[in-house]
């Protein structure tokens, strides 16, 4: 009993005393976040087509975005993204701080990232030509992923711990406040329609160029705000994830426990400030942030602290490569290659599934490139 007692000791000491360098379930977690926008959705809504069954319909339905106030599932991806970029930050800036690099040096480097982002997002949205101002669409995901990830990362660089988690309530908080006692010309005070709130009038007022929605963008200016608050959590859990003087087991119960805490908040919250993607609410920011905390700790506690590497392989490979495979469709016609490499087992199939198997097809393709891609380990850093 006595060598079994020390045995567990020594294993947990080195538990705790062993800071990780890499996080391979943040690669697998963000592969799988990537893997519905490459075309995971389209299998779903396939199948709801092909079958016609509400429970297909009901899943499908998940993989849509609600016209303005409510969650879906598909909902959670943007801004998991943005949380993962936070985890991110404690392995990638903070070790070049540990390096020596100074807080100038590496706020450039975040300012430069910020900056090509925005740019990959104005060639997301509107291609490689020349147009008119009034027809360019800048507002993006990417753009918006670059400047709540820089104001995150400076914070980070700037303030400690706590200063981080009180600069996460004051966006969150500020634009609650913001958003109640204000509104656009014409409107109560606090009105939340798509019209008449505050947010979406900001934009339509200083922004240049057209908006998504002629009226409102749901990547808009002004909706940043709360956004940066989305990646300071995420910095905050990556700090968790890289402290030696804390066991594995406890990270994965933190942030679980946390991650609940944080639905129940949003949904109380929503009861006053409806959760709603297309203005980021502060509710929203609550519950897409639980939601990644809990699939952070479901990836890490198995894939890190038990060991079970292998099955994430296929998420890795995409998670690697994330902003590569996600602009790589404005350069590579995606459905062309598909039907001249798979057409044909489509049409064996025929109607009413062949469109299920096309979209498994589809998703097939764009792994294999970015197999190839790991197998030559090229990756698209920004």
């Amino acid at each position: 009993m006595a060598i079994t007692a020390n045995q567990a000791s020594a294993k947990q000491a080195d538990d705790i005393n062993a800071a990780p360098t890499r996080l391979f379930s943040l690669d697998a977690l963000r592969g799988f976040d990537m893997f519905w926008i490459m075309g995971g959705e389209e299998i779903f809504h396939g199948m709801a087509k092909a079958t016609g069954s509400p429970f297909w319909g009901a899943i499908a339905n998940q993989f849509t975005h609600p016209d303005w106030n409510g969650f879906h599932l598909y909902d959670l991806i943007f801004p998991l993204f943005l949380f993962m970029a936070g985890v991110s930050t404690p392995f990638s800036v903070g070790r070049e701080l540990e390096k020596g690099k100074t807080r100038r040096q590496l706020l450039l480097r975040v300012i430069k990232r910020a900056f090509i982002l925005v740019l990959l997002g104005l060639v997301v949205n509107n291609g490689i030509k020349i147009m008119p101002i009034a027809e360019i669409r800048f507002p993006s995901v990417l753009g918006r992923i670059g400047i709540a990830y820089m104001f995150a990362n400076i914070i980070y660089l700037y303030s400690k711990e706590r200063w981080q988690m009180l600069w996460f309530c004051f966006f969150i908080i500020g634009y609650w406040l913001l958003l109640k006692f204000t509104s656009a010309p014409g409107f109560p005070i606090g009105d939340l329609t798509m019209k008449g709130n505050f947010a979406s009038y900001v934009d339509r007022s200083i922004l240049p160029g057209r908006l998504y929605l002629g009226i409102h963008d749901p990547e808009g200016l002004f909706s940043t705000i709360p956004a940066i608050s989305t990646g300071i959590l995420g910095i905050l859990t990556g700090i968790l994830l890289k402290k030696g003087d804390i066991t594995q087991m406890r990270k994965v119960a933190t942030m679980a426990v946390a991650g609940v805490i944080f639905l129940v908040l949003a949904q109380i919250w929503n009861l006053d400030f409806p959760i709603n993607k297309n203005l980021w609410t502060s509710s929203f920011v609550l519950h897409v942030g639980g939601l990644s905390l809990l699939l952070m700790a479901l990836f890490y506690y198995i894939i890190d602290v038990k060991g079970y590497k292998k099955w994430s392989f296929y998420f890795r490979v995409i998670g690697m490569n994330s902003i590569l495979i996600y602009v790589s469709g404005h350069f590579i016609k995606w459905d062309y290659t598909t039907e001249g490499f798979f057409g044909w087992i489509g049409q064996l199939v025929g109607d009413p599934y062949n469109i299920v198997v096309m979209a498994i097809c589809y998703v097939m393709v764009k792994w294999l490139f970015l197999y190839y891609l790991y197998t030559k380990k090229t990756f698209l850093r920004v």
